[in-house]
């Protein structure tokens, strides 16, 4: 059963989660103004695409992703003031045992965990689309944002090569495409140019050659156009770094199936972006547990000393998150253990914080 003091912890919870929810939405919109105010100045954005589409993605993400720090601050600060206040003593000293009393921590948590888990699976993917196109047009825009020399592979026979795709204009040039039968060359299609229709949702090709081999004859054909279907769009020549994020999970489950086909070096980018959606939220209860075990002793000096660990704590567990990706990224780490890593070594040191909490 919940109780009146159950009740109690989860409004005290929830209420200083989002007020410190709130508090941090005002400073980082007005720092973040202060530091785009050239970017807006000289690409001169209108002030609805700025509000509609920047901010609209701006702050779902980066509240999303300070949410850790947030949430073990909100923890620490209210324990540590009913710590201060003698609330929490009479608490346990009423037969309560310290489980017990973490039971209505963790039922903030799941609210906050579910909050989250929606957020990160369904919303923040579709206002990311809203921020990554306003920023790589008005924010940091690239003169040229297309792979060069790119090689993939479309289905088990099937192998193209672009030399070079204008994503501006949707064009490639130097486009080559193979088709295998086993380890035998069955097709080779050369063209000086192909380019996508966005109208027709097809790729037509220019200035082309075929060259067609049955053993020991071959056969070539040449045209000057003609369209044809092939499984690749423009948005697979982008390297914006920040495209993965306006993914919704459907589009990154499709482009990590193609990517096991194509090999085009990006699939560690994409897992870490999956695997981070589902991991993250888990932090909710590790940093709970953490902050409650921290801050439920009364100390000399109220919630300073207190506040002042969570807060160092909080930024330990961000910047190991960022350790562990690098590593993932760079070093060859799986990317699933990447993103565990750190939830499992704060979890630990969470369990260790909760037994030698004043019981």
């Amino acid at each position: 059963m919940i109780t009146i003091i159950d009740w109690y912890i989860i409004k005290k919870y929830l209420g200083t989660f989002f007020f410190t929810l709130a508090v941090f939405t005002v400073i980082m919109v007005t720092f973040d103004i202060s530091e785009r105010m050239d970017d807006f100045l000289k690409y001169k954005p209108s002030l609805n695409q700025i509000i509609f589409e920047y901010y609209a993605g701006f702050i779902p993400f980066y509240l999303n992703f300070l949410s850790p720090l947030v949430n073990f601050i909100a923890v620490i600060f209210f324990t540590a003031k009913m710590a201060d206040q003698t609330e929490i003593v009479p608490i346990l000293t009423g037969l309560v045992s310290f489980k017990r009393f973490l039971r209505p921590y963790f039922i903030a948590s799941t609210v906050i965990f579910i909050i989250t888990l929606i957020f990160n699976l369904f919303i923040i993917p579709e206002t990311n689309k809203l921020k990554v196109a306003f920023e790589n047009v008005y924010v940091s825009p690239k003169d040229n944002n297309s792979k060069l020399s790119t090689h993939m592979q479309l289905d088990r026979n099937t192998f193209v090569y672009i030399d070079n795709f204008d994503n501006k204009h949707k064009f490639g040039y130097k486009f080559i495409l193979e088709k295998f039968d086993g380890d035998n060359l069955k097709e080779k299609l050369i063209a000086n140019r192909i380019v996508w229709d966005s109208i027709k949702k097809m790729w037509t090709i220019e200035d082309y050659t075929v060259r067609y081999i049955n053993g020991l004859r071959e056969k070539m054909t040449s045209g000057i156009r003609k369209d044809t279907i092939l499984d690749m769009r423009p948005v697979d020549f982008e390297v914006h770094d920040n495209i993965y994020q306006a993914m919704n999970m459907s589009e990154l489950n499709e482009r990590i199936r193609k990517e096991k086909l194509r090999g085009t070096g990006v699939m560690v980018n994409l897992e870490l972006e999956k695997y981070k959606r589902y991991a993250y939220p888990l932090s909710t209860y590790i940093l709970t547990l953490m902050g409650v075990s921290l801050s439920s002793r009364k100390v000399r000096g109220g919630v300073g000393l207190p506040l002042g660990i969570g807060i160092v704590l909080s930024f330990a567990y961000i910047l190991f998150i960022q350790f562990t990706t690098m590593f993932a990224l760079k070093g060859g780490l799986p990317p699933i253990i990447a993103v565990m890593i750190p939830n499992l070594i704060f979890g630990a040191l969470g369990v260790y914080l909760m037994i030698k909490a004043p019981k």
